[in-house]
Formats: C-alpha cells, structure tokens, sequence
C-alpha cells in the first residue's frame, strides 16, 4: 500500500520517470528509512519497492516557510478579510456587512487592513457608530496594531484613546486573548491549514506564534497531524521555562514522529513599517524614529542566554536602526543566528550579515505588499529596502518566508516576489537591481538544497512545470502535483 498523509513512512517507494529541473533526462528516485537511497537513470533502479509513475514531472527538494503564525494564520481565515479596505471607512463597512445577527457574547474579528496607506484615520468613534456593543477588534495586516471599539476594549480590560488603535505589545496581548479558542475548534483549523500548504510543497514551517509553542504542537500531532514538520519557536519569557526543560533549537520533541522539533528563540527588538514602529536611524515624515522594544542592554543579555542554552537566537528587526542594534549584539555576544525581516538596512551593515554568519529571515511578498509605504517613509532610501540581493552578495544566508498571515504561506508567491520584484499587474518591477535569481530563490527555500542528492531527507515537491522555464505567471501559481515528507505523500494531486 503506498503511503497516506496520517500513516507510516514505508519501507520503501520508488519514484519514476522523475526530472530536475532544467534537465531532460528521466531519473528513478529510490526512497527507503524517509531518506534517499538511489539516483539514476529511468529503468536502472531496482524496482524492488512500490511505484509511482511521475511521468517525466520535475521534482525539487521539498520546501520551508521559515516565519510563520500558524494559529493566526488559520484563525484568518475564519475571520472578516479587511486586505481590500482602501480607507478606515472602507474597513468600518466591511465589518458593518457581517454584524446580521451578531452577538454581543462574542467578538467580531477582522484582519488585514493597511492603515498607513489609508487617507482618512481610524477612529474609536467612526468603529463604535458601526458596531455599537458588538465586541469588535480589526487586526491590521503586520499583527502590531489592533483597532477596538468601546465594547471590545471594555470586555478585554484595556483602555484605548480616541484612535482606538493599540500598538505593539499591547495590540499583542489582546491578540493573544483573540486566539484563545477551544483546541477543538483551532486544531482542526490548523490542520486544514497544513493541508493546504503541502498542496503547495511545503514540508517544513518555522512557526512563531506568540505563545508556549510546544504542547500545542504534540497535541495536534497526537491528534493525527502529519502533513508538515515544524520548528516551534520559543519567546523570551518562556526561555527558562523552555531551558528547564532540556530543550534546545534543533531538539526531537515528538520521538519517532520526526515532524516537532525545537525552534528558534524569538526576540522582537523593533515593530513594523505599516505602524511606524519600526526603529529607523532617521525620523519618519511624521516625526519619531520608531520604537526600540527591546534595549541593547536587554538584547545582549538575551543572546548570551540563548548561547549558554544552546538556543539559536531569531531577533526580528526591521528598521535599519533596528538591524543595527541587532547586528552590534550579535558581535557583542559572540554567536550568530538569524535576523527576521531585515527589511531595512544601512548599507555600510550589509557587509556583517555575512561576516557573523547570519542568516538574514525574509518575506520577499512583503516587497511589493509595502511599496507605497515603503516610498511614503522611507523616500529616497528605498534602494536598500528588502535588500534580498545586497544581502545576499554580503554572504548572508537567505531563508526566504511568508510571516503568515502578513502574506499568504505560499513559497511561489514568495518566490516570484523575489525574482521579479513585481506582482505581474502591469505596475512594474520595484528596485529589480535587489531581485534573486530562480535557483537562489529555490536554495533559499529549500534550507541549501537546490537540488535532490542521495543521503537527503525524502522531503520532496514534484511539480507539472520546470521550474527554470516556465513563464513567470506560472512559476508564481507553481501547479504541484505531489508533496512528500520522508517519503509518505502529504499532497497527492490528480494523475499521482
């Protein structure tokens, strides 16, 4: 029988009639023990396991999404989508439409709205008119700022003024009481979510939900989660919690499942360009350079712990004031690890990325999302944001993400952003001078593995197009027909 999402790897499979890509020539791929074992030509393998015909099919090493929120990611969508508001009355519209039978028991969430490219403001006054005692909160795009009425600020204990926006680790604490729904109803949401992104050739996450990720991860794979692995991330206030325990980056959590290990110690030093809070070295159009969540003090200490625990530290900076202090700690402490979002970046820095070995976590989608905003504050400097090339050049390590739901957790979205700097609508690329190659794109995707080698993981994505050929449409929707995880198929699409 061959495999299925929710049983065991087999003991053997041989895939046929398999290509990489950009070459002719028709491989057999043999798996065994999740990992594989054989590469050659078509008919030379033995064909002593279980076959599936791929039928001339391009297979790629399996991909990563290396920043995830995988619960608010689900959560979206079952929530009120406020990504086309053009305006705060626009975004108060949108949620008028669904408050039909609404209850005042419950919260009406909305997610996804923009803010900083709006004219008009958003206003307590202007959401309390629309949904009077309606608990209602609307989640802007980048998770750093949430707008409440009277009633939602009333029933989660927090005061607001006359904006009625919250910001940074307030708007984080409220969206962490937003998430807090039984396990009975987000676990399947979750699983829904895995199964979608394996329909896109995922195999791995980096998960970075803002809570005690670990028990919530074995839960959900004790309840028949298999469709992905997962690096559960760990914040700062359950460090010890986390070191206490023996864990450390890179640890099995699940013992034979393989699919839960340890992630990375998540530091948010800075906040985000859509709130103007990232922390900038010059001041922006509205005055104020951003905001500094973390000190340089506090972020040192923060390292040295990591080091000492054997945590790899992912210190989320994106203003380019921000990265500085994030790359001066991590001289000062003597480690490397990961910055995420590096969205901003004085060019005199790009050069230490790769001499502290750094892996720098980035959301190319993120691009073309921020253009405007990114035009409105950061003018005439915008040569250096989203700098995927110069960072790259630098010898930093590209890991390339979506920060779901900030964007979709579709690697081909992330992918064609990265190589075309363009979202294929007429507009035009943006900075195409910091666009990634194709097969860049795929490494930084694939964790360095750009091509299928005997010895890897059998963590595979077979697709119906070449990927170095295909127009750029295509590549952007990149059908895949299969996906396998240690060589159990988590994707089996039509004709597989």
């Amino acid at each position: 029988m061959l495999p299925h999402a929710t049983g065991p790897a087999p003991a053997g499979l041989l895939l046929a009639s398999v290509r990489q890509p950009g070459e002719p020539a028709l491989l057999d791929i043999r798996v065994a023990g999740g990992v594989i074992t054989h590469l050659g030509p078509a008919g030379e393998v033995p064909r002593d396991a279980p076959v599936v015909d791929l039928d001339g099919r391009f297979a790629v090493p399996g991909l990563w999404d290396e920043h995830v929120h995988m619960t608010q990611w689900a959560l979206a969508a079952n929530r009120v989508d406020l990504s086309q508001a053009e305006s705060a009355r626009d975004a108060v519209e949108g949620v008028r439409d669904r408050l039909s039978g609404a209850s005042p028991d419950r919260t009406l969430v909305g997610v996804g709205f923009r803010d900083a490219v709006w004219a008009d403001a958003p206003s307590l006054e202007m959401l309390d008119a629309a949904t009077r005692n309606v608990p209602t909160a609307l989640l802007s795009h980048d998770l750093h700022c949430v707008w409440l009425n009277s009633a939602a600020a009333s029933k989660y204990g927090v005061g607001v003024d006359a904006s009625g926006l919250l910001r940074e680790d307030a708007a984080f604490a409220v969206t962490r009481e937003l998430g807090r729904l039984p396990d009975d109803v987000v676990d399947p949401w979750v699983q829904d979510a895995g199964r979608d992104a394996a329909a896109r050739g995922i195999v791995g996450i980096v998960d970075f939900e803002m809570t005690w990720n670990r028990d919530a991860w074995l839960r959900r794979v004790a309840g028949g989660f298999a469709a992905l692995r997962v690096d559960a991330g760990v914040y700062p206030q359950d460090l010890e919690r986390a070191a206490d325990a023996g864990m450390r980056t890179g640890q099995a959590l699940d013992g034979g499942a393989g699919l839960v290990r340890v992630g990375p110690l998540k530091v948010l030093i800075d906040g985000s360009l859509n709130t103007r809070t990232a922390y900038c070295v010059d001041p922006y159009p509205h005055g104020g350079h951003g905001m500094l969540t973390v000190s340089e003090a506090e972020l040192y200490e923060l390292l040295v712990r990591a080091r000492d625990t054997g945590f790899v530290p992912a210190v989320h900076a994106i203003g380019d004031g921000a990265n500085r202090v994030a790359l001066d700690a991590f001289t000062a402490a003597g480690i490397s690890g990961r910055i995420e979002h590096a969205q901003f970046v004085r060019r005199e820095d790009f050069a230490r990325f790769g001499e502290l070995g750094l892996t720098a976590s980035v959301q190319p989608a993120h691009a073309l999302d921020d253009r405007d905003t990114a035009e409105a504050n950061w003018s005439g400097r915008t040569d250096r944001a989203f700098p995927l090339r110069s960072l790259l050049d630098a010898g930093a390590t590209l890991a390339l993400g979506s920060d779901a739901p900030v964007a979709p957790l579709d690697p081909w979205l992330a992918m064609s952003a990265a190589t075309t700097r363009s979202r294929l609508d007429g507009r035009g690329p943006w900075h195409p001078e910091q666009a990634l190659t194709r097969e860049e794109a795929l490494r930084a995707s694939t964790r360095g593995r750009s091509r299928i080698r005997v010895g890897d993981p059998a963590d595979l994505a077979v697709l119906d197009g070449d990927p170095w050929a295909v127009p750029d449409a295509v590549f952007a929707e990149m059908p895949v027909a299969a996906t396998l995880v240690a060589g159990r198929f988590t994707h089996r699409g039509p004709g597989v």
